[in-house]
């Protein structure tokens, strides 16, 4: 997903003398360029994923350090470089610290060292990096829409993944994604990255059909399910303008089940909006798999409506909750108390108003098979 902290690492210690101070924690922050920073006012042009590089010429006082740091988390940066031996001969111990603290990658390169040079070096590698990424997303959406061509795709992503290993995709979104402009779509996209820490050689991120495309790859199943985890109460945390939804796929083997991938995550994120869930995994979805996976959804809702279509009249006739009060007496296996407890109501109103379902309904509710029916009707419904 990007060219890293830690790729920049890699190529800049030996031949710039880079050295990671701080912030471990987020060597896997995607950079998205390079800006040279002496003043608070040029914190104006970041756009997120920018990573800053000061000589400290503005900055030679603690406390002017430590406010450009807090700054540039704010601001979702990537990172800091600070070109040590003129106006910062040493790091304090407490700006080490605070980017500790925050996962934020804080790192060094001696006065010798030409910014021009390195600047333009590491650029072009971001470049070519977003080049690389482009055309990573572009085979991934083909395997994704023509399954076909898996072999096509498969020889062009074999530089980049296990094509043959393990496979699963998480579809994210947000409200309001679908009416925001390229700037703003790209400025969300920026800060979902940073969130998502240690995907970064084995995933592919990028805009799909509405929603921001996660493509995981050889990542075992319960790691990836922790790193979501984290990932979806960051956004929580730094992101509370929005609410995010998330739906993950079944782990599936070799690349050519990337289309089944997709469409179970497709069918988990619906699932996450209808029951307000932040991330909902097809797995877990029982027997909501089956039924999500019908691409006629205007038939489901009929099929649900047919057999609840009195309840449904009467609650809106009434403004009653019956159709509610019925899910939680099926989900709870015709447990009289578990209803009331559950939905704050008298045992003996609950009987009441079991007794007027039953007859809106004209079953007693006592058999399996009725049971199912109803139930699977309320599943139809919530599609």
């Amino acid at each position: 997903m990007g060219f890293t902290i830690e790729d920049m690492l890699t190529v800049s210690k030996t031949r710039y003398g880079m050295e990671l101070l701080a912030g471990a924690n987020g060597w896997s922050n995607s950079i998205s360029w390079i800006l040279l920073i002496e003043d608070l006012k040029i914190l104006n042009n970041f756009k997120g994923k920018d990573l800053a590089i000061t000589t400290g010429f503005g900055f030679q006082d603690e406390e002017s350090q430590l406010k450009l740091v807090s700054n540039l988390i704010r601001l979702d940066a990537s990172g800091l470089i600070i070109n040590t031996g003129m106006y910062i001969t040493e790091v304090p111990e407490s700006l080490i610290r605070y980017c500790d603290e925050n996962s934020f990658p804080l790192l060094t390169v001696p006065w010798s060292t030409e910014l021009f040079e390195m600047t333009k070096d590491l650029d072009m590698r971001i470049l070519l990096q977003g080049m690389a990424d482009e055309q990573i997303s572009q085979a991934l959406i083909g395997a994704i829409e023509k399954p076909d061509l898996t072999q096509q795709f498969k020889n062009e992503l074999l530089p980049y993944f296990d094509v043959d290993g393990t496979f699963q995709i998480i579809l994210i979104t947000l409200d309001g994604l679908d009416s925001m402009d390229t700037v703003e779509r790209r400025r969300i996209s920026f800060q979902l990255q940073l969130y998502l820490e240690s995907l970064t050689h084995n995933a592919c991120f990028f805009y799909y059909d509405s929603c921001f495309v996660i493509v995981v790859n050889a990542v075992p199943e319960d790691e990836l399910h922790e790193l979501v985890d984290a990932f979806i109460h960051r956004t929580e945390v730094r992101m509370k303008d929005h609410t995010i939804y998330a739906g993950g796929s079944s782990l599936m083997i070799d690349l050519g089940s990337l289309h089944l991938c997709y469409h179970r995550a497709k069918a988990a994120l619906r699932a996450s909006h209808q029951l307000n869930r932040r991330i909902m995994w097809f797995d877990d979805m029982g027997i909501y798999r089956i039924l999500a996976l019908v691409s006629d959804g205007q038939l489901l809702k009929e099929m649900g409506e047919d057999q609840l279509l009195p309840l449904i009249e009467y609650d809106k006739k009434h403004g009653s909750n019956y159709m509610e009060i019925l899910e939680q007496y099926l989900l709870n296996n015709g447990s009289i108390q578990a209803v009331a407890s559950k939905m704050f109501m008298h045992r003996n109103t609950v009987i009441y108003q079991l007794g007027n379902i039953k007859r809106l309904l004209g079953s007693s509710l006592e058999s399996s098979e009725d049971r199912m029916k109803f139930m699977i009707a309320c599943m139809l419904l919530h599609l």
